[in-house]
């Protein structure tokens, strides 16, 4: 008799497979069943509370987004006009010198008058003469407006400046103030007034001779100022 014995057939191993969703809700529920009811009840309200917030979440209306280039602004045939119309017409280039607070040049609207260059300006220094300076008349292009310091003789380019007209010399018809052209011999202050008004709508006289096209000066009144006035 042979020592040799057949040998048994051997089972290979295998790995003990997952236990099934369903396995698992049951472990769960037995595991919540034993629970305090205490616990069972919180663990309720903890698992409610989360499965409305995931509800909440899954459930909400994707919110309406405008569209980006709706919010852009969006250009108008109107706006450039508007633009436009915020520049004034036409400025005039004029000096401010002598006792006031910030000397220069300053641009202003046309039809300005002294007092405004003089804000422009900073206002009148502490020692500033205000009396000598008439503040009332229209600025031209290019007018230099001196004012002058209490107990300071006038320079002799401040003409057009003094309410007083003691600059010597025939007077600028571009820088005069009415003060100074009623002054001259035939001219009241309507007629200087219409002088410094024609200058505010026709610009600088260019000559003496432009004087006939203001209101009231003749032939006649012209040859007689020929010799007191100048451009």
């Amino acid at each position: 008799m042979s020592d040799d014995l057949p040998s048994s057939p051997r089972e290979p191993f295998r790995p003990i497979p997952d236990p099934s969703w369903r396995e698992r809700i049951d472990t769960v529920v037995e595991r919540v069943r034993v629970l305090p009811a205490r616990a069972r009840v919180v663990l309720a309200v903890v698992v409610s509370i989360v499965v409305v917030f995931v509800a909440l979440v899954l459930l909400r209306p994707a919110s309406a987004t405008t569209p980006p280039e709706v919010d852009l602004p969006r250009a108008s045939a109107s706006s450039a006009p508007a633009a436009a119309s915020s520049i004034p017409a036409s400025v005039v280039v004029v000096q401010a010198a002598g006792a006031v607070v910030r000397p220069g040049l300053y641009r202003l609207a046309s039809g300005a008058r002294v007092d405004d260059l003089v804000q422009a300006a900073g206002g009148l220094a502490p020692d500033a003469d205000a009396d000598r300076v008439n503040l009332a008349a229209l600025l031209t292009d290019g007018q230099k407006v001196y004012v002058p310091r209490i107990g300071e003789p006038l320079p002799a380019d401040a003409a057009g400046t003094d309410a007083t007209s003691s600059a010597s010399g025939p007077i600028d018809l571009n820088t005069a103030s009415v003060a100074q052209l009623d002054t001259l011999p035939g001219i009241g202050p309507a007629t200087a007034q219409a002088i410094i008004d024609y200058r505010a709508q026709h610009g600088r006289f260019a000559s003496v001779d432009d004087l006939l096209n203001v209101r009231g000066i003749g032939p006649a009144k012209l040859d007689a100022l020929r010799g007191l006035v100048r451009v």
